[in-house]
């Protein structure tokens, strides 16, 4: 139960302006839903026809034995009775609701004032925060004006860019509100009813009565939207409303409705292998207004949580998906975009296949397993993206986490001093290369990242390695085996360099060999523990 902070230790209820939106109960927040249902007792304003907006809105969730206020108002549109004429009778109503709501209060019972839009803009809730927010603990939850809802329900925004929003009551003086509507960009314009002609004699004094909307009940089942010039005076209700919708998004939403492309007359070339192939891209699908672009991601070395968030980024907005098969179903599908698969021997073809979709307008990503730029698609692209008629096609190429650091991670820190990386394929370069380097590394002692130890076809090169390791270092080397580390089938080991057997080792496998400084510790865990230290001994 509050305590009341201006008296310490009297204990009262809590006073909630609880805001239920524009009118459709599915737009009360779940907070705002959450207090009207839980409040002891639910306040709301009302005409002298009893009928409240308000309560109607919150009606689903009210509970049985709630006590229930209805805050009457004594004139609306009506001719005041008091002898000091509106003001004076208002605020004698105002007075005399918060000394109501005061009482339940100080029994310790939390009210809820219901209120209908939000209760800070032109919400009959305000009148009771100003009297009773000063002596009892007091929560305003805000709540969908309906300005917002009659935006969305034209499917007009109200600002964009720099653009200015100017709210109007239309109960202002003709000539003031037409200043007004002529310096602003964006415009909307409240309690209407008797006001409308007013409005609609300001908007023309503005020269923008054309581009003036009307909006009434706002997303409830009597919602009704028009052109504010074609509305009769005489059917207008106080809850609608007059607006101004941004320019600027009038203005280029013309523009972007003739920015389609017509296809260019030949198709672009086509991959050995690929699903999908450009030619079935449509004319009404190719973006006119600039050229796309090429965006090389790397999706690091298995799921989603591998995945940089500009990785993930570039995936959303991507049109297109190219890559090798494997590799393109790791991304989740989406029927927004296409997807191009490929065999992995197929890499310029590849790249030249996404730097044409990119010509036409497509925003094109090619996928490449752990960091694009290591031993992946980010040197195909780019080869073939150097080749004079495709300077001038955007290539980016994305990070992304490797395999060597992934593997690195199981085990420790083996990466801590320097390293050096090498692919034992030889389909892109010759044996004796791949010897010759792997000599150097060993004898110069870096800790060796292997990729590509082993597949199907190349079987002897594991062992062909290894021994030119052992030429160079101890057999008690440490080596890190990774397998589908992040996947499902992860299995990593470390064994000594001795003891490698070639047998474990496939496509999917990693090696790293350490160093004569690595070190390989049991830390009690039950798994060794592998670091290199950062200093090099003298």
């Amino acid at each position: 139960m509050p305590v009341d902070e201006t008296e310490p230790g009297r204990v009262t209820g809590r006073l909630y302006g609880v805001g239920l939106g524009p009118g459709d109960p599915e737009l009360v927040t779940v907070k705002a839903a959450r207090l009207v249902e839980r409040a002891d007792v639910i306040a709301y304003h009302s005409a002298r026809h009893g009928r409240s907006v308000a309560r109607t809105i919150a009606e689903p969730y009210l509970r049985d034995g709630q006590i229930e206020e209805a805050l009457t108002y004594p004139v609306t549109t009506e001719k005041p009775e008091h002898p000091d004429g509106y003001r004076a009778e208002i605020e004698e109503f105002y007075a005399a609701s918060a000394a109501r709501l005061a009482t339940h209060l100080d029994a310790g019972r939390n009210v809820v004032v219901l209120c209908e839009g939000d209760p800070f803009f032109y919400g009959s809730y305000m009148h009771m925060h100003k009297r009773l927010a000063g002596r009892y603990p007091t929560e305003v939850v805000p709540g969908v004006t309906s300005v917002s809802a009659a935006a969305a329900v034209l499917g007009r925004p109200l600002v964009e860019r720099d653009e200015i929003l100017t709210v109007l009551p239309g109960t202002l003086p003709t000539e003031v509100l037409a200043e007004r509507l002529t310096a602003t960009d964006s415009a909307a314009i409240m309690k209407l009813g008797r006001t409308f002609g007013n409005v609609r004699a300001a908007l023309a004094q503005a020269g923008r009565l054309d581009e003036a909307w009307y909006v009434e009940r706002a997303t409830t089942d009597r919602q009704q939207s028009a052109r504010l010039a074609e509305v009769d005076p005489e059917t207008v209700p106080y809850f609608s409303l007059a607006l101004l919708p941004s320019r600027v998004h009038e203005r280029t939403r013309a523009e972007l409705a003739g920015a389609v492309a017509s296809p260019a007359a030949a198709g672009p070339v086509g991959v050995a292998g690929t699903v999908g192939v450009a030619e079935s891209v449509g004319a009404s699908e190719l973006v006119a207004a600039g050229m796309g672009e090429v965006v090389v991601v790397g999706l690091g070395p298995a799921g989603r949580e591998w995945l940089t968030p500009q990785a993930q980024d570039a995936l959303a907005v991507a049109d297109d998906l190219v890559g090798y098969g494997p590799y393109l179903d790791r991304v989740p599908a989406n029927p927004r975009q296409r997807r191009h698969a490929s065999d992995n021997r197929v890499e310029a073809e590849r790249a030249e296949f996404a730097l044409d979709l990119a010509r036409r307008g497509r925003r094109v990503a090619v996928v490449s397993s752990g960091d694009p730029g290591v031993f992946a698609m980010a040197a195909a692209v780019l080869e073939v993206a150097s080749e004079p008629k495709w300077t001038d096609i955007p290539v980016r190429v994305l990070p992304g986490l490797t395999a060597a650091q992934a593997v690195a991670s199981r085990v420790g820190a083996p990466l801590g001093h320097d390293y050096c990386v090498l692919s034992l394929s030889d389909r892109l370069k010759p044996w004796e290369i791949i010897a010759k380097r792997l000599s150097a590394a060993a004898e110069a002692d870096l800790v060796i990242a292997i990729y590509n130890p082993g597949s199907k076809s190349r079987t002897w090169q594991v062992a062909a390695a290894k021994d030119l390791l052992l030429a160079h270092r101890s057999p008690e080397t440490p080596v890190v085996l990774g397998r589908d580390v992040g996947g499902s089938g992860e299995r990593v080991r470390v064994v000594r360099l001795a003891d490698l057997d070639p047998a474990e080792v496939d496509m999917r496998t990693l090696l790293l060999v350490g160093s004569s400084t690595t070190q390989v510790v049991e830390r009690g865990s039950g798994d060794p523990v592998v670091f290199t230290p950062r200093r090099y001994p003298a």
